[in-house]
């Protein structure tokens, strides 16, 4: 078989869902990458942008050399992100909606491009540099729902099997991670990591106060998440794989919560900062995962006993 046949002919069920996978996991990467070269001071470190210097390869410097290397990841997001689109198109049974996102995260990853020549330009503004990452977020987000659906489509879908009040709830919760994201973002650009050696602009609040707004939109996406997950332990018997991923969820909140108390008891180090941007990209992902999964979730996240479902008039889906 030819390279053009194979990127024509069809692409199986359990072949796409290891193609989302790994997108998410690459974007996600990518997060942690642009957060290295903000926390090291290497955001202005290639002039001449959209090159680096005035050779093909950097120069053999720190700065240059990580923020080269960003570049580098965030081409293979690109790249994976293609990949998985021009895979969906090809899945068979695989509704034309999630092609639809699949293009869009797609598209997202490419704006990042001239998102980042900007805050280049901008000499690394803070809300340039914030827009540059909530971006990456809303991509993650988005191949997010696209792993998921490639689960259901290789494993089966299943009919929500909790209330819709609980799903409502859910979202809510989503809203309320992202404030915490945004308002983390915030205390971000209010601290003492602006990106570069230069004297790069800065929001001009008070890291306290930033600080203090963003631990409270914590503690209330985490008094949400226990409320969820407390519904989630009563259900348990009927989405016993949505339980585990909330319990992965209420851990990596706690480290992440262990994490910020360090780090800012510890006057902001930037490794610590590195791991709580890290987490709050996780935590991010997974609350999107949770509250998806409770509306469209895959087979073999649920009881495989059809009692329950029918009971709620509700029968199991399949792909």
């Amino acid at each position: 078989m030819s390279v053009r046949e194979r990127l024509r002919g069809p692409v199986s069920s359990r072949r796409f869902l290891q193609l989302a996978v790994g997108t998410v996991a690459v974007l996600g990467l990518v997060v942690t990458s642009g957060a290295f070269v903000r926390l090291t001071g290497s955001g202005l470190g290639c002039d001449n942008w959209p090159r680096c210097g005035s050779t093909p390869v950097p120069a053999m410097d720190f700065h240059p050399m990580v923020e080269f290397g960003n570049r580098v990841i965030a081409v293979g997001g690109i790249l994976a992100s293609l990949a998985t689109w021009h895979a969906a198109r090809r899945v068979a049974s695989l509704p034309t909606w999630v092609v639809h996102v699949a293009l869009a995260a797609f598209l997202g990853t490419v704006a990042q491009i001239p998102l980042g020549g900007v805050t280049v330009i901008l000499d690394l503004h803070p809300l340039a540099v914030m827009s540059h990452f909530l971006l990456a977020l809303v991509v993650v987000a988005l191949s997010v729902v696209v792993a998921f659906e490639a689960w259901s489509n290789a494993t089966g879908l299943a009919a929500p099997v909790v209330p819709r009040w609980l799903r409502l709830v859910a979202v809510a919760g989503v809203v309320a991670c992202a404030v915490m994201v945004v308002t983390g973002a915030i205390a971000t650009a209010s601290g003492p990591h602006p990106g570069a050696d230069q004297d790069v602009h800065r929001l001009g609040l008070g890291i306290r106060d930033t600080v203090y707004v963003h631990v409270r939109a914590t503690a209330v996406f985490g008094i949400g998440l226990l409320l969820v997950g407390w519904q989630l332990l009563r259900a348990r018997r009927s989405v016993p794989g949505v339980v585990r991923l909330a319990l992965v969820l209420l851990g990596v909140l706690l480290v992440q919560m262990l994490v910020g108390e360090i780090q800012y008891r510890n006057a902001l180090p930037w490794g610590l900062v590195l791991a709580h941007v890290t987490l709050a990209a996780t935590i991010w992902a997974l609350t999107v995962a949770v509250t998806y999964t409770l509306w469209r979730p895959p087979l073999a996240l649920v009881a495989r006993s059809a009692e329950r479902v029918e009971a709620l008039g509700e029968p199991v889906r399949s792909r």
